[in-house]
């Protein structure tokens, strides 16, 4: 019995796939007390949200929500490795500025709405370099060459 019209995704649309799966995980563990400490303290957003997802990352029903539909995107846009080249790609852009808005906001102001910690930004930092790294390393080979 020989298989066929088996669907093969690239590599670029295998690493979406794996980060936006990813971030429904942590999106998903951001409402589970145990996971998320003080979780009593969770609020909708801003820098008086004192949970913090595995102890470590301050984390608000926002933040959750943002995690969630991200990992949405990433997987409806890695159906093709252009969506996906542009999900890691853009992705990439995205957090390096939610870094440098962490490094550069007092994150006991107003202006922390999302909130963010020193974990957070040393994570947005690592998924900056490391999404920027896969979609440019495995999107580049995959996407069709112009004349």
């Amino acid at each position: 019995m020989s298989r066929t019209n088996t669907a093969t995704r690239t590599p670029v649309q295998l690493a979406a796939t794996v980060v936006s799966a990813v971030f429904l995980v942590v999106g998903i563990a951001g409402f589970i007390p145990g996971l998320t400490t003080n979780y009593d303290t969770l609020g909708f957003a801003g820098h008086h949200s004192e949970a913090m997802l595995f102890g470590l990352f301050n984390v608000s029903v926002l933040h959750n929500v943002v995690h969630l539909a991200f990992g949405v995107i990433g997987l409806a846009l890695a159906r093709t490795a252009r969506g996906a080249y542009l999900f890691l790609v853009i992705g990439a852009v995205v957090y390096l500025l939610l870094w440098l808005y962490g490094l550069l906001i007092d994150h006991d102001s107003a202006a922390n709405f999302v909130p963010l910690n020193t974990a957070d930004n040393w994570l947005h930092l690592f998924l900056a370099l490391g999404m920027a790294g896969l979609g440019l390393g495995l999107g580049r080979s995959s996407l069709p060459r112009r004349a």
